[in-house]
């Protein structure tokens, strides 16, 4: 099929690109580099760089023609969306509308849409499913949110199929320490380094880690599987930052050195979701642990 992902040269845009090629599809990669990096982006696939939020978008949709859009491109880290909620806003919110009103215009089939468990907020109840009450904590968690109320409209409106994965905290191979920086790459790159580790609260929050690899194959399930679904992504499985030190412990097969910080403006304390709605509607489910995960990324 004709494919497009925004996003393409970023952490888990690059992967999800790797796998369609393998499985033969035509490619097509939008990404500006904000985040992303030139490295990443597989050579079997068209590139344009270009921001989704520009009037080049509307070329690369007449030229392309894409069938299905992978969108992944976006604002995607919680402290600056804080700081400029206007700029978080105008990627996550007008790009993701600018992206569907192209796809109207060309007919493209469905979109497969990158959302985030920070549209949840604080936790009700654990682990957190897809009926949870939607409460943002942070301008990041509102503007993916209102992006799946706009995509869930234009499917209303025109038909335009779609599935949204909200994902738990995804690690692996090619996520940058800094930037989308998660906690896993930025704790492996000072390990690298021989550096002192900082933990932001007591140690004691806990994520729902899930391996790049496993996203990946998530995102090519639903291709062709869970249509106008809304699904978690993940592994189910609270760990807290403490335990992930033992973790990465045991895999550079050394004590690690750390000190406590402050706590981070609008971090939520304790997070998991429940991947069982995506075990029955993408017929997937996440099967790399912590440890191997944690192996692959280290050797990177």
């Amino acid at each position: 099929m004709k494919v497009l992902v925004t996003g393409g040269a970023g952490f888990v845009g690059s992967h999800i690109v790797d796998l369609l090629i393998e499985q033969q599809h035509e490619v097509s990669i939008v990404d500006n580099l904000t985040s992303g990096k030139k490295e990443n982006l597989n050579p079997k696939a068209r590139f344009y760089q270009v921001d989704i939020r520009s009037h080049e978008l509307d070329q690369v949709f007449e030229q392309e023609k894409p069938e299905i859009i992978y969108h992944l491109a976006a604002q995607s880290v919680v402290p600056p969306s804080i700081k400029d909620p206007l700029y978080d806003e105008s990627v996550n919110v007008a790009g993701t509308l600018h992206i569907l009103d192209l796809m109207k215009k060309v007919g493209s089939k469905k979109i497969i849409y990158s959302s985030s468990a920070a549209i949840y907020g604080n936790p009700v109840s654990l682990p957190i499913n897809e009926e949870h009450p939607i409460q943002p904590v942070s301008p990041y968690g509102l503007s993916k949110w209102i992006a799946e109320q706009y995509i869930m409209l234009y499917h209303r409106m025109y038909g335009i199929d779609y599935t949204i994965l909200r994902y738990a905290n995804i690690y692996g191979p090619r996520q940058t320490p800094e930037g989308e920086g998660g906690v896993v790459s930025i704790f492996v790159d000072k390990l690298k380094k021989g550096e002192t580790l900082t933990i932001n609260g007591d140690g004691r929050h806990t994520r729902d880690y899930i391996y790049v690899g496993d996203v990946a194959k998530a995102n090519l399930a639903a291709m062709t599987e869970g249509s106008q679904a809304i699904v978690n992504i993940s592994m189910g499985k609270e760990t807290s930052l403490l335990e992930l030190i033992q973790q990465l412990e045991a895999a550079f097969e050394k004590q690690v050195e750390f000190v406590h910080g402050p706590e981070r403006e609008g971090d939520i304390v304790y997070s998991c979701l429940n991947p069982t709605k995506a075990a029955k509607a993408l017929h997937w489910q996440a099967n790399t642990s912590l440890a191997e995960g944690l192996k692959q990324t280290i050797q990177g």
